[in-house]
């Protein structure tokens, strides 16, 4: 449907998805950045979780999210039940 647009409506609704991205990218930026020092604080470097995942039109594409689980335990297994002692206490919160 939005190939049908001319090309003008289609620069326009970029500028519009990357403007409404990027305010709520400053609005989340100080939630984002305390959770960030929580997972420092409590279970140390990385604080970022990267794991690669199939996209749309079958493309792999990378995502990233806070640290859950100790250091090293993403390797063994990604399935955890409720209690995994793997889970770190500011990963028990985040999930929840």
């Amino acid at each position: 449907m939005i190939g049908a647009l001319p090309m003008w409506q289609r620069v326009l609704k970029r500028a519009v998805d990357i403007g409404i991205a990027l305010c709520g990218l400053l609005l989340l930026a100080p939630l984002l950045l305390s959770i960030a020092l929580l997972v420092l604080l409590g279970s140390g470097i990385p604080i970022l979780h990267r794991e690669q995942r199939i996209g749309q039109f079958g493309r792999p594409f990378t995502l990233r999210k806070f640290r859950t689980l100790k250091r090293g335990s993403a390797t063994v297994s990604s399935i955890t039940q409720q209690n995994d002692p793997r889970i770190t206490r500011v990963g028990r919160f985040l999930r929840h």
